[in-house]
């Protein structure tokens, strides 16, 4: 007679477990998606800035137009596995000593792997590079 309370015990217990288990999973679930986004907005914001970076070392040297400077970086980001990126570079024809912006965004939509995070697919992404021509 001592072991069936026991028995009935556990049993209640067991079931417990299972909504507790039911009710932590989602939560868990969500924080290890958001996890997963958050550094693969990391990741491609890190990319976009090397993307800026080559793009206005091509765009200093001398003979090299602002197309050109753009193909670069629409190369480089494709060989990330960025797609949907906007790059500009200005001024498009520099002289010896001045200033050339180049800047390169990206929504946040076209990079983003799961929906776990949706406020930040109506954001977008962006890097500027200032560097002096030659």
């Amino acid at each position: 007679m001592l072991t069936f309370p026991t028995f009935r015990k556990r049993s209640r217990r067991r079931g417990a477990a299972i909504v507790e288990f039911a009710l932590t999973v989602p939560l868990f679930f969500t924080l290890f998606l958001g996890i997963v986004e958050f550094g693969r907005m990391v990741m491609v914001q890190q990319i976009l800035v090397n993307a800026a970076r080559v793009g206005a070392r091509s765009a200093i040297l001398a003979g090299v137009s602002a197309t050109q400077a753009q193909t670069v970086m629409s190369n480089y980001l494709t060989s990330a596995g960025i797609t949907g990126a906007t790059t500009s570079v200005s001024p498009t024809n520099a002289g010896s000593g001045t200033a050339v912006t180049v800047t390169v965004s990206v929504p946040c939509s076209s990079v983003a792997w799961t929906g776990a995070l949706t406020w930040f697919k109506s954001s977008s992404l962006s890097s500027t590079v200032v560097m002096i021509h030659e």
